[in-house]
């Protein structure tokens, strides 16, 4: 399992209420040349359970969309993309029930892990109407200030039942990319190295990797990203092994299971 995602801020939710083909990874020189990759190695602080200033070293943070990116630091915006934060329930099934995945019983798909409802991207209808509700929080990343997008839970087709696909999650992943590439934001893949073959085709620039030596998966993904990679373990155990076997080249950080902000019970967070 990943660690225990915090249940960030919904706040922008609410204002807003009321098969593609295999191809190989783009080099740094093909990739769009409107957007800012992130430098390899860059010193990387992991921010999404609260914003707090990051230490001098730290060349690049990611922080939730709903908080302000860091001054002088290459910014990525983190936007659940594939499933919906548990307080914003109510606003899915007020206002867009029929974008929530169900199962045969018409209940909500859940994923049980983190209490939240899977949403359905299983036709291109549904993959447009969701991105009338998630291309604006993506747009709202490039307004903030923020140098990439992170869409979070490409692999729910996972826990779907069988009901999604690897195919439906590309699909939805390349109109990110794309509406991400459109407002200059650079795109990082989240996990998922099922999808790594067709990173290329779905516009993915770099990747944001959990636990990647815990399941013998960093090197997949530096090779597959030129090392532009930022790896977050959670024990001390992956965060050793990681920066003996690859600290010298990737940016590896160990953060508490929580990523709590600094000063609070529990924070937690080094680097090689």
């Amino acid at each position: 399992m990943r660690p225990l995602r915090p249940f960030v801020a919904v706040a922008g939710v609410l204002v807003l209420a009321l098969g593609t083909a295999c191809s190989p990874a783009r080099s740094p020189k093909e990739s769009d040349a409107s957007v800012r990759l992130p430098a390899a190695n860059a010193v990387f602080d992991y921010q999404l359970g609260g914003a707090y200033p990051p230490p001098a070293d730290v060349r690049a943070v990611s922080r939730d969309r709903t908080a302000k990116p860091a001054a002088g630091r290459y910014n990525v915006c983190y936007v659940n993309a594939f499933q919906a934060q548990p307080d914003a329930t109510g606003f899915w099934n007020a206002h867009h029930p029929d974008l929530l995945l169900r199962d045969g019983h018409g209940k909500p798909v859940v994923d049980e892990d983190w209490d939240e409802p899977l949403l359905d991207i299983s036709t291109a209808a549904k993959r447009t109407a969701l991105m009338d509700v998630v291309g604006p929080w993506i747009d709202g990343c490039a307004t903030a200030g923020f140098d990439a997008v992170e869409p979070d839970n490409l692999d729910s087709y996972e826990r779907s039942h069988g009901r999604l696909t690897a195919r439906h999650a590309a699909a939805f992943a390349q109109l990110l990319a794309r509406r991400a590439h459109q407002q200059r934001l650079a795109i990082a893949q989240k996990n998922t190295t099922d999808l790594l073959p067709r990173r290329g085709a779905i516009g993915f620039d770099f990747a944001v990797v959990e636990e990647c030596t815990r399941y013998d998966e960093c090197t997949d993904f530096a090779d597959a990203y030129h090392n532009r990679i930022f790896v977050i373990e959670y024990t001390r155990k992956d965060f050793t092994a990681a920066c003996r076997a690859r600290g010298r080249k990737l940016s590896v950080t160990l953060r508490d299971r929580e990523v709590v902000p600094a000063g609070a019970e529990g924070y937690v967070d080094e680097r090689c």
